[in-house]
């Protein structure tokens, strides 16, 4: 006899939501945009998270962090300059939510891990075209066609290169 493994998913997500609009009402306001889908967002992913870490439902981590991430990295994107708007910082959430995945489950560590260098790599962009730039003419073509280079190595991995 199988027994389930009891989700406390809906608790965390009823009590989530139901405190930010207790909240709502009261106009207790914990920080500027509070009050905006970006904190939904991060109260659905916290409540995986909880649901992951707690019943050892590890496939519940991925799509908490991206969640939790996503919500937290939108809240300071229009209010603090340092925070960047950038799409490397999307990627970089993923990868993280990869990684913390693969530690619980000791599984596929390399799909974190190109995902985190291309992350940086993103972040990084113009510094590391600069710095492409400074080894001559010849890698002009790779900085030009670069998404193609991608394409073409997902193709591999998708076609060519089988387990």
């Amino acid at each position: 006899m199988v027994l389930k493994k009891h989700s406390i998913f809906p608790g965390i997500i009823l009590i989530g939501i139901g405190t930010y609009f207790l909240l709502q009402q009261l106009s207790i306001t914990l920080f500027t945009g509070f009050f905006s889908w970006s904190t939904l967002v991060m109260i659905i992913g916290i409540a995986l998270l909880v649901q992951a870490y707690s019943a050892n439902d590890h496939s519940q981590i991925l799509p908490g962090v991206i969640l939790t991430g996503f919500g937290f990295h939108f809240h300071p994107m229009n209010t603090l300059s340092i925070w960047p708007d950038h799409f490397g910082m999307l990627v970089f959430i993923v990868a993280l939510g990869f990684i913390l995945r693969s530690l619980k489950t000791k599984v596929e560590y390399s799909q974190g891990f190109i995902l985190m260098a291309f992350a940086l790599l993103l972040l990084n962009y113009d510094a590391f075209i600069n710095q492409l730039g400074a080894l001559g003419s010849g890698l002009s073509l790779i900085t030009r066609f670069w998404p193609v280079i991608l394409i073409g190595i997902g193709f591999y991995l998708l076609f060519i290169k089988k387990k």
